[in-house]
């Protein structure tokens, strides 16, 4: 079994720490073997550590170091955005940030909901509590 993720321009990977934590990229050029040269359409182009990125399997077709709106119109004709929101790894990871932003109450109509779910299924079996 090999890699199936390689380190290369275009590239889109996934911030795992700092600030920019969460946020795709794309890999525009490597600087060393240690870091590589990131852009994104909302972030300013920086150097980021191998070690802070995760690699996803979405690759864009763009040259070493492209210009932004070059980099935003490769990003939108490969449709980055949807494919990353319809893989699993994106779904999860939307989940996860809509329940970390739901308030007491917002959790206990959640709570009311899978409860009322799973007495219904119950029900529908025929058996009782």
């Amino acid at each position: 079994m090999g890699f199936k993720r390689y380190v290369e321009i275009g590239r889109v990977a996934l911030i795992n720490y700092g600030k920019e934590y969460g946020k795709l990229v794309v890999i525009v050029d490597v600087v060393d073997q240690n870091r590589a040269l990131v852009d994104s359409p909302d972030m300013v182009r920086s150097q980021i550590n191998f070690k802070r990125l995760t690699l996803t399997d979405i690759k864009i077709e763009i040259n070493r170091v492209p210009k932004k709106k070059t980099l935003i119109e490769a990003m939108e004709k490969a449709d980055v955005k949807g494919k990353w929101e319809n893989s699993s790894w994106g779904r999860k990871l939307i989940v996860k940030e809509r329940r970390a932003a739901l308030t007491d109450f917002d959790r206990f109509k959640l709570m009311l909901a899978k409860i009322k779910v799973c007495v219904t299924k119950t029900l529908s079996l025929g058996r009782l509590i």
